[in-house]
């Protein structure tokens, strides 16, 4: 099994040293991939476009996987190295990317991009090539109906059981007490639209009535007509199928209106670190499912935090865990089966994650026969400008809070 040692948290004077390497965009590998004395794994990211800050978080969780690795004398006692490419958040250039690091580069295993629109077309590659393809952001439910045997989520649920707490805690309300209207907001995009639409569903089949139900494109900067219909709506709660930008944008054009909803979920954009700044620090209530927390007690994530905040001055949050997750993930399975290395090797490594469980810093995670985490959500929600677990009781940090105060 895959464990971390203390030699990993010495990192902040050697990643400037070791950027070029681990990134790889314009990288010799030294002998290409699958040479001898390193283990080279392929990944295309948004770092550009409209995924790019989340895009740029699992990066960051990747890196920092290596070099703790490699401090640690890397995997089957080989460096490993990442050879990492800009999709620019665009379908067709992940594919290209991915064809080229496994058909040209030869690399030798491949960890996954973020978000499900590069997901799907990314695995399709992978499995073409009978490569294991583990993934840190595809959660919405058409990756798992595509018939990948290659795929695994390295997360603890899929998007439409993100809200899963969160949608029995309020339906355990009385029903006097609880939210009666909910307006939601999804981008057109598989993940974004399967966390609120999860919610959505469970709360209008307890008679919820959904007041308002909009889509918008991936690039909307504008949210003005949007939000002019929450607020005339009126709604009790507001749900947003977000990830980053759009989230911002849509709250910051609801408090323009002074529309104070009861209850405030948005999905993704609450995690990140510059998010309260982005809204004016106004974040009192607002809730958002998570999959991971810094403050876990498994031993490997107080050790992959540790050695994060050392780099980055403050500690992951879930993209990078998820990213590092990933890592973790095909790490116990090439030490397990010990190899790395396209043709059978890989589909020793896919037979082997099919039957077993991975201590991670999210937790153990196993999965089911397509790829799915048998695992739940945390809901989090902002208490006294902290961010706080909530959901459910047995792991919160603070009291769930309804109705909450403005933003």
């Amino acid at each position: 099994m895959f464990k971390l040692s203390r030699r990993g948290l010495g990192l902040a004077a050697t990643l400037s040293a070791s950027a070029l390497v681990l990134t790889a965009c314009s990288s010799d590998s030294g002998g290409g991939g699958g040479s001898d004395d390193k283990i080279v794994i392929g990944i295309s990211l948004p770092l550009t476009g409209d995924f790019s800050e989340p895009g740029k978080g699992v990066q960051r969780g990747y890196e920092v996987w290596a070099e703790m690795i490699n401090a640690d004398g890397g995997l089957l006692g080989r460096e490993v190295e990442l050879k990492i490419l800009d999709d620019q958040s665009n379908a067709d250039r992940v594919v290209q990317d991915y064809e080229a690091l496994i058909a040209q580069e030869q690399v030798d295993l491949v960890f996954g991009p973020f978000s499900t629109r590069l997901v799907v077309p990314s695995a399709r590659v992978a499995s073409e090539y009978g490569m294991l393809f583990v993934e840190p952001a595809g959660a919405a439910t058409e990756v798992f109906e595509q018939g990948f045997e290659n795929l695994f989520y390295a997360a603890p649920a899929i998007a439409d059981d993100h809200y899963n707490h969160l949608a029995e805690h309020i339906l355990a309300m009385p029903e006097g007490e609880r939210p009666q209207t909910v307006a939601v907001a999804a981008m057109d995009d598989p993940f974004a639209q399967g966390t609120a639409y999860g919610l959505r569903d469970q709360l209008n089949e307890a008679g919820l009535d959904i007041v308002v139900d909009e889509v918008y494109p991936p690039n909307t900067t504008d949210f003005s007509s949007i939000a002019a219909k929450i607020n005339d709506s009126d709604a009790d709660m507001v749900i947003g199928g977000t990830q980053y930008q759009d989230a911002v944008n849509l709250i910051v054009a609801l408090q323009q209106l002074d529309f104070q909803p009861q209850l405030a979920a948005f999905s993704t954009a609450p995690t990140n670190p510059e998010f309260p700044e982005a809204i004016g620090s106004k974040t009192e209530g607002i809730l958002s499912p998570t999959g991971y927390t810094p403050d876990a007690a498994y031993p490997s994530n107080v050790e992959f935090v540790e050695a994060y905040t050392e780099i980055h001055g403050n500690p992951p949050s879930e993209d990078e865990a998820n990213a590092f997750t990933t890592g973790q993930v095909v790490a116990a399975a090439v030490e397990a089966v010990g190899c790395a290395e396209q043709g059978d090797c890989q589909q020793q490594l896919i037979d082997w994650l099919r039957e077993n469980e991975v201590e991670t810093v999210v937790g153990p995670l196993s999965w089911d026969d397509k790829g799915r985490p048998q695992s739940a959500h945390l809901i989090q929600q902002y208490v006294d400008g902290d961010i706080r677990i909530v959901l459910p009781a047995d792991a919160a940090e603070a009291e769930f809070v309804f109705p909450k105060p403005a933003w």
